[in-house]
């Protein structure tokens, strides 16, 4: 078997995540977070529709990181971020912050929306 070390370039990986803070790049964002390759912010959850859209042509999948345990996302998000050309992902914080940091190694258009453990 073979390794090879993940490399991220310029994007920004999740580094880790905690009780109520996320470390991208290596900086601490407390609260939920929303990391695309180019920039990590605070996010204002689940009502924070608006952040997600303007996303549109830049991003083809947001994974969302509902916490500790995976839960549906809220239909009215679903629709608006599908209307606008993208896909949701629903499922816990941490398996959607392994999953972003694995697309954003392989080149993926991914982002992450994810609300704090």
């Amino acid at each position: 078997m073979q390794l090879t070390e993940i490399t991220f370039d310029t994007a920004r990986p999740i580094d880790g995540y905690g009780p109520g803070f996320f470390r991208v790049g290596g900086a601490v964002i407390e609260g939920p977070v929303l990391v695309t390759a180019q920039a990590a912010r605070s996010w204002g959850g689940v009502d924070d529709i608006a952040a997600l859209t303007a996303l549109a042509g830049e991003i083809d999948v947001i994974l969302f990181g509902s916490g500790t345990v995976m839960t549906a996302v809220p239909a009215g998000l679903v629709a608006t971020v599908e209307a606008a050309g993208m896909g949701v992902e629903p499922m816990a914080t941490p398996s959607a912050c392994r999953a972003y940091n694995v697309l954003l190694s392989e080149g993926r258009r991914v982002a992450l929306a994810a609300l704090a453990v």
